[in-house]
């Protein structure tokens, strides 16, 4: 059974998974944050086979994370590059929380290799949960409820 005649998981995290779950287009999508828009740039940043690239832009543009745009340069035939969405360019937190759990778990002896900072004051800044009023919540605190009666709600039956 393919993914394509399956039914849609209900769980958000399964359904973004089906989307974007694998390492190829994690790495795309990090590229294109960093402003990489075409095939070519991809493919050799990225060392990865030109099948595998055209079938991870076609799904992340099937999925409208990713979109085409014609350019031509003076004098050659017409080319595709790829830009990121508003919803492509909402995945940086995901980037930027696999990034920053991977320095922390899975360092490289040599430290880092990207930091982020805010834009505005060159501060170093990390990914974490927030409150309704914009302050950090220690991820200790935060608990994933289902709601109650939903698919998510493994206890319902129990009710």
């Amino acid at each position: 059974m393919t993914a394509k005649n399956r039914t849609r998981p209900n769980c958000s995290i399964a359904r973004t998974l089906e989307i974007v779950g694998d390492r190829w287009s994690l790495l795309i999508l990090r590229e294109a944050h960093n402003g990489i828009t075409r095939f070519a740039d991809f493919r050799d940043l990225l060392a990865i086979a030109p099948n595998i690239l055209t079938a991870r832009l076609n799904a992340l543009v099937e999925a409208g994370i990713l979109e085409r745009r014609e350019y031509r340069e003076d004098g050659a035939r017409g080319r595709i590059d790829y830009h990121l969405t508003p919803s492509g360019e909402d995945l940086k937190l995901v980037l930027g929380a696999l990034q920053q759990w991977g320095d922390v778990h899975a360092p490289r002896s040599e430290g880092p290799t990207v930091i982020r900072r805010d834009v505005a004051t060159g501060e170093e800044i990390g990914v974490a949960f927030v409150d309704p009023h914009g302050q950090a919540v220690d991820s200790d605190n935060v608990n994933f409820e289902p709601v109650v009666g939903g698919p998510a709600d493994r206890y319902a039956a129990w009710r």
